[in-house]
């Protein structure tokens, strides 16, 4: 059995070979917060994603990869941004690994909103995959706005023994974002 304490991070590349173009932005700006404080993010590099899409073989592999990854993680962050909804297959492979196989909670922290305090309001946002599994009550999740406290917060509450409240729709309170300095 794996020794799960790792954070697996998700989100959508968009096809972009420029770091700065895509989601993966917001990865980089999570390893650069946790740079010296030992947080494990367990990752797979993008551009080999995007290489594998064309390459049936690379692509495979690297969905193996994933497997391992998210089988040695606690929870997972997927960073929902403009475009996550439209990925067709890496981001829906780690959401359904992740919910169905690990059962381990997900971290949705979305790159575009301040506050969270209604998440079902932020369907249109969510890949299928996430949707389909709060829909039918399998996803154990917490949606909050991507901002350093508030994801810290939950990375080191939610994991394989402790699930966020309200099953798929989980959130802080208003209280809880003033005490993690965010405004409402």
């Amino acid at each position: 059995m794996a020794y799960r304490n790792g954070t697996y991070i998700a989100f959508h590349a968009e096809g972009k070979t420029d770091p700065t173009a895509s989601d993966i932005r917001y990865y980089r700006m999570l390893k650069a917060w946790h740079e010296n404080d030992g947080t494990d993010f367990k990752f797979i590099n993008s551009h080999d994603k995007q290489k594998a899409v064309r390459d049936g073989a690379a692509k495979a592999t690297i969905m193996k990869s994933l497997r391992l990854r998210l089988d040695d993680s606690k929870n997972m962050v997927l960073i929902v941004g403009k475009t996550t909804k439209v990925d067709t297959d890496f981001v829906p492979y780690e959401i359904a690994y992740a919910i169905d196989n690990c059962k381990i909670p997900l971290i949705v922290t979305y790159t575009d909103y301040t506050s969270i305090l209604n998440p079902a309001t932020l369907r249109p946002l969510w890949p299928k995959a996430l949707a389909d599994r709060i829909d039918n009550g399998t996803a154990k999740a917490i949606h909050i706005p991507f901002k350093r406290a508030a994801i810290d917060d939950a990375i080191g509450q939610f994991n394989l023994s402790k699930a966020p409240s309200g099953g798929g729709l989980g959130h802080y309170s208003a209280e809880a974002h003033r005490n993690f300095g965010i405004s409402i």
